[in-house]
């Protein structure tokens, strides 16, 4: 499994960004977990948004729930984060990853990070 995010940058309180995660290497029967963490300086990686690649469930923590909406492109195999009304405590690097069997698992297939910055 192969995943490249990308989609990150800097953009102002309150104001909105997508990343974009191209996912490839998966088997056809291959049923998993895709999921958005992010890490920022000093503090633990934390999960942001997850969903099931056959039952479409969604999970969010309530730090971004209501903010943060996970959503996928099956034909294009890409997994899109769309983050609204941002805020300075969303900076961090952002991360897509895998888990088999579906989100509440270990996930053992990382992209690299896409840094975002919320500031004015």
């Amino acid at each position: 499994v192969q995943l490249q995010a990308s989609g990150g940058g800097l953009v102002q309180p309150g104001g909105s960004l997508r990343l974009a995660c191209a996912a490839s290497g998966f088997r056809p029967d291959y049923y998993y977990g895709i999921g958005w963490f992010r890490q920022a300086p000093g503090k633990e990686r934390e999960g942001v948004a997850c969903v099931g690649s056959s039952d479409g469930i969604k999970y969010y923590p309530d730090s971004v729930k209501g903010r943060f909406t996970i959503g996928r492109d099956n034909a294009k195999n890409t997994v899109y984060l769309q983050m609204n009304s941002l805020k300075p405590e969303d900076t961090a690097v952002y991360y897509c990853a895998v888990a088999d069997y579906g989100c509440r698992n270990v996930y053992d297939y990382w992209g690299q990070g896409t840094q975002v910055t919320v500031s004015s």
